[in-house]
């Protein structure tokens, strides 16, 4: 089975809410809300696949040193498994805003199972919630 590795982030705003991204039609999983990041490159590491894919996807500019490793998902879908190191992070430049067909929301962390996710992001709520 393919091993896809995937970086993904919990950007929380002052209030404690974190930033959802729901995947555009035309993508696999489309309409599902997920953390932003993305695929880490031949090379890369988990951090600066972030840090550039918050560039590419959000227009936002943050450090590998502002993220904070909070947990990981581990899952196997039907065609791959997925490992996903996920990140805190507080701190950025610039105005978040939607770069790739996305829909972003801030939402607190208890009110995240309102939003259908996919299954490897599912058991990170509960991390997230008694965290923040």
């Amino acid at each position: 089975m393919k091993m896809v590795l995937v970086s993904a982030v919990a950007l929380i705003d002052v209030d404690g809410r974190v930033l959802l991204a729901q995947r555009p039609e035309g993508k696999t999983m489309a309409g599902l809300w997920e953390f932003p990041g993305g695929k880490i490159e031949q090379g890369e590491t988990p951090e600066a696949a972030l840090v550039r894919e918050l560039h590419e996807e959000l227009g936002i500019e943050t450090w590998s040193s502002c993220l904070a490793p909070l947990t990981f998902a581990s899952h196997s879908y039907e065609d791959f498994h997925l490992m996903m190191p996920l990140f805190a992070c507080r701190k950025w430049e610039g105005t978040v805003r939607a770069r790739e067909g996305q829909t972003l929301k801030w939402v607190r962390p208890n009110e995240m199972r309102q939003y259908p996710m996919p299954a490897a992001d599912i058991p990170l709520i509960a991390v997230l919630r008694d965290w923040i």
